[in-house]
């Protein structure tokens, strides 16, 4: 790959790791790092009714969920950056083949080349 392919893949890596960043902590400061009491003004830490409680409760689980699932994202975003830095990037993990130009911007932080990804999905599929 050459050198400005290279740039601005980076570009679209930290991009994107600094959108996700950014959603995770508006999730911890709306959902994660609130009480029930801060997060709904209630005078009391005890709701009126307990079906309020299951929703704010289902709520903050699906925060957590999403807030996690994010974390993994910046992971894998910061191992494709350590590749770049280490001049492996771009190699597929399973074939050793280069990973297409094409593929990386659609998926920047992509570890298999479309190819062996396809077989790795039929396979879970089956």
């Amino acid at each position: 790959m050459r050198k400005r392919e290279l740039e601005r893949l980076e570009k679209a890596l930290l991009k994107r790791r600094e959108e996700i960043v950014k959603q995770v902590e508006l999730l911890r400061k709306g959902n994660l790092d609130t009480s029930y009491k801060d997060a709904t003004g209630a005078v009391s830490s005890h709701t009126d009714h307990m079906a309020d409680l299951g929703t704010d409760m289902q709520e903050r689980e699906k925060a957590f969920l999403f807030a996690s699932k994010q974390s993994r994202f910046i992971y894998n975003i910061d191992e494709a950056l350590r590749r770049l830095k280490e001049d492996r990037y771009g190699v597929c993990h399973t074939c050793n083949k280069k990973i297409s130009f094409e593929r990386l911007m659609a998926v920047p932080h992509a570890r298999y080349c479309i190819e062996c990804k396809s077989a790795e999905e039929k396979a879970k599929n089956n």
